[in-house]
């Protein structure tokens, strides 16, 4: 009987737990969303996966990213500064047209 109230016991700290942590409410709105859902998924198990979140990127992948986007938003500013400069020096040779202000 004491091994029985033992894992009585480890279970309710566990439920506690979930509950503290806020995984009990996550886990249930999910599974309510998939009730309600008027035209069931095929694969339940891909619709929980994405409404949780874990169809995103692998964080390796994540960082990869983020410093590719870093690398082509700073040619991007290198590009649009040499833009900028041509378009000056080409200003110096051919005015723009009437109407028009140069960028």
């Amino acid at each position: 009987m004491s091994q029985y109230r033992a894992s009585e016991t480890k279970r309710e700290q566990f439920r506690r737990y979930l509950e503290k942590s806020g995984v009990l409410d996550t886990i249930t709105s999910v599974l309510v969303a998939l009730y309600e859902e008027a035209n069931k998924p095929d694969d339940a198990l891909d619709f929980i996966k994405l409404h949780l979140g874990a169809t995103g990127p692998e964080p390796v992948d994540a960082q990869a990213l983020r410093m590719e986007l870093s690398d082509l938003q700073q040619k991007c500013n290198l590009l649009m500064e040499e833009n900028k400069e041509l378009r000056n020096k080409l200003m110096q040779y051919e005015p723009a047209p009437d109407g028009e202000a140069a960028e």
